[in-house]
């Protein structure tokens, strides 16, 4: 069997920091990680590689060079093989055009029978390229994944709900989208970060997946994002004193203030 895990670097959210002037993002000594989800989608992956031997784990991403060392850093938690999709002209892509790129690239690794994605990424937070992917591909998809269980020729899944979960049992090729709460990501082990390495991981650019460049990247991409800005603080609170009545009152009569009541 084989799994592709879709992985995604991104920036540091917790480090993010937006002009004020030009409304963009500010990455200059950001650092890049690899998007959370994707990392529960991975481990998803390897934990099923390590229950059967005959299984073999993918990675692909679609970015620039130095998305390469987040490949690594996913070889070092276990995965077989990895492939990175960078070229000028994949630039600028919106979800529409990333999944086209990316179904491309899943196309070129072949004979996949599970791809699992992690639900959404933390820069873009759309959650839908995973579901794109999978409509490009053909295949079904099944969103917000929180447990796992691989049959011959099927998978069931229990799926996230507001109120609890619904279990789903769908036939391969399939495409998985995973929750945090799938499972905990494990660490890299010294070896296997010098076992990284010394693996070539290919580069592929638009003629290596059979891509015209008005297919991808920016030419290929509806969404146009205009600006981008921080919420305006918000105004220092105000707490309350006294008995539960006399909080009460002073709390009902501040809404009568402001109008809400």
């Amino acid at each position: 069997m084989k799994i592709l895990v879709c992985v995604k670097q991104v920036p540091d959210t917790n480090e993010v920091k937006i002009d004020p002037v030009k409304g963009t993002l500010i990455r200059d000594g950001v650092p890049s990680i690899l998007n959370p989800d994707d990392a529960n989608a991975l481990e998803a992956a390897l934990q099923i590689k390590d229950q059967n031997k005959d299984v073999t784990v993918t990675v692909l991403t679609m970015g620039p060079p130095q998305a390469s060392y987040m490949l690594r850093e996913c070889l070092a938690m276990g995965a077989d093989e990895a492939y990175l999709l960078s070229d000028r002209a994949f630039g600028g892509a919106d979800t529409c055009a990333t999944s086209t790129t990316i179904a491309a690239g899943i196309h070129k690794v072949g004979n996949v029978d599970v791809v699992f994605a992690g639900r959404q990424a933390i820069d873009g937070d759309t959650a839908q390229v995973g579901p794109q992917v999978a409509e490009r591909l053909g295949i079904p998809v099944v969103t917000y994944v929180e447990e796992i269980e691989l049959g011959d020729g099927k998978v069931t899944v229990h799926r996230q709900m507001e109120d609890g979960y619904e279990v789903i049992e769908v036939r391969t090729p399939c495409l998985l989208t995973c929750v945090k709460e799938l499972n905990e990501p494990r660490y890299m082990s010294i070896g296997k970060i010098v076992d990284a390495y010394k693996k070539e991981i290919p580069v592929w650019n638009h003629m290596d997946v059979e891509l015209d460049p008005k297919d991808c990247g920016l030419n290929a991409s509806p969404t146009q994002v205009f600006r981008s800005f921080t919420p305006p603080a918000k105004g220092k609170g105000e707490m309350l004193s006294g008995s539960i009545d006399e909080m009460s009152t002073k709390l009902v009569d501040k809404l009568k203030e402001k109008h809400y009541l």
